[in-house]
């Protein structure tokens, strides 16, 4: 994390994407658990160091990796097909709700400072309160059966968004890969299962994210969806050509929803090399904020760090980094209005425009 002094107030920021619930989790049973209550140098997000970064909350993802020990995942390679294997129904339900336990947990062990949110008006409660607010997410929807009844049961404990697909096919629609360079076109999209889950979300008010979703799916999507559309946690493909980023067309399409991109600190899909350097500068994703407010105007572009769940710029360096990203918007001369719709206030406006 950068330790140049930032002299400005400290911006909340609602946060898009992150995966400390799957991180805590596997910790956990690697036997390497670690409080999130307790300041911590291990990963990226913990309570004290998002008080100290100005992190007043933000969508909690429940993925369920293909391989979930520690130590397996460093032994692989990024690209080895075993990280994109499919799950069974029964065991992606099984490590959702274990992830959706945990937050409720450290909602009871942290009383008064963890708050599960499930409106828009608990948000805004929490964040005034200073509770962290935590709005629970799939990303990947291999826990939801073909009948939607886990969909019913989820949704009724707190889950108010969900990423259809991860970068795997499941029985919903086709993932993109992590692919550089590469166009977001890389298989097909929703299926017939995959259109009811849209119709379903729709009707019960939960967020549909585009971030991990084809080309084609985005707009199957597109087309069935009465929502704003969401990418939580994507960036541009015009600067950084990878599968994961969104097309212009892609984004104009957001901007007329009325929807929002979340810029993902990932420095594989922020670099126009599309390399895994840390050593990125800030200016990097100051642009990919240039060119999504270009297309998408200062009310729909937002922060989806993915923190836990990437490799971040070395000046941002975990949660307690953020306010030297905000730094390096003002000094590119973002005013302080829009300093505070990217970090928090276009999450809350999106939210609300979605109905939650």
């Amino acid at each position: 994390m950068s330790d140049s002094p930032i002299s400005q107030p400290l911006v909340p920021v609602f946060d898009g994407h992150n995966d400390t619930l799957l991180k805590l989790e596997m910790r956990e049973q690697d036997g390497r658990a670690r409080s999130f209550i307790e300041e911590s140098k291990e990963d990226h997000i913990d309570l004290p160091r998002a008080r100290k970064g100005g992190f007043a909350g933000g969508l909690f993802a429940m993925f369920v990796p293909s391989v979930r020990s520690q130590s397996e995942i460093r032994a692989l390679p990024n690209s080895d097909p075993r990280h994109f294997g499919r799950l069974s129904q029964p065991e992606a339900l099984d490590y959702t709700l274990r992830m959706m336990s945990r937050a409720f947990r450290l909602e009871q062990q942290a009383p008064g400072a963890v708050r599960i949110c499930r409106s828009s008006r608990d948000i805004k409660d929490a964040m005034t309160a200073g509770q962290l607010a935590m709005v629970l997410h799939i990303e990947g929807a291999e826990a939801i059966d073909p009948d939607f009844a886990a969909l019913d049961v989820l949704h009724a404990a707190g889950l108010r968004s969900i990423g259809p697909v991860w970068s795997r096919r499941n029985i919903f629609s086709d993932g993109v890969p992590m692919a550089f360079p590469s166009s977001p076109d890389t298989g097909d999209g929703l299926t017939d299962l995959g259109r009811d889950l849209v119709r379903r979300c729709n009707r019960m008010g939960l967020l549909i994210d585009l971030s991990h979703i084809t080309e084609k799916g985005f707009w199957d999507v597109a087309r069935l969806s009465d929502r704003p559309l969401i990418a939580s946690h994507s960036n541009a493909h015009a600067i950084c050509p990878s599968a994961r980023n969104l097309t212009d067309r892609q984004l104009d399409a957001i901007a007329e929803s009325k929807g929002l991109v979340g810029i993902n600190f990932h420095v594989a899909f922020l670099r126009e090399d599309g390399r895994h350097n840390a050593d990125t500068p800030l200016e990097t994703i100051v642009r990919h904020a240039d060119h999504l407010i270009s297309r998408l105007g200062e009310d729909h572009v937002g922060l989806g760090s993915d923190f836990d769940g990437c490799v971040v710029p070395r000046a941002i360096g975990d949660v307690g980094g953020l306010p030297a990203l905000l730094d390096a918007f003002r000094q590119a001369g973002y005013g302080d209005d829009l300093i505070a719709r990217i970090a928090w206030r276009n999450w809350l406006g999106v939210i609300e425009r979605s109905g939650l």
